[in-house]
């Protein structure tokens, strides 16, 4: 069974025990936290899908802890002006382990 979800501005395909890194929640670390926008859920020989979302429909995980990701850096540089700017970027991120999908 799996479950495509929505957290924040983009969208994870989750399965039972996944762990994946989302963009800074509030959430505590320790923490269950129930995510409400679930786009589609496939079970056994059965395909749910949402329009936009489903309704009763939750995928419950737990706030293992929260971290920052990779470095990206930006920079911009202008030929022949003596001149370029460099900036760089770290996400805050929180790690979810996802505990339970239920259709409703």
């Amino acid at each position: 069974m799996y479950a495509v979800i929505e957290v924040g501005a983009k969208q994870y395909s989750v399965k039972k025990e996944d762990i994946i890194d989302v963009e800074r929640l509030t959430a505590d670390k320790g923490k269950e936290i129930s995510l409400g926008k679930v786009l589609l859920i496939s079970g056994d020989k059965k395909l749910e899908v949402g329009q936009p979302y489903l309704k009763e429909a939750k995928v419950k995980a737990l706030v293992v802890g929260h971290l920052r990701g990779e470095k990206t850096v930006a920079f911009k540089y202008r030929r022949r002006k003596a001149s370029h700017t460099s900036k760089g970027h770290r996400q805050e991120l929180t790690r979810l382990k996802i505990k339970e999908i239920t259709a409703g």
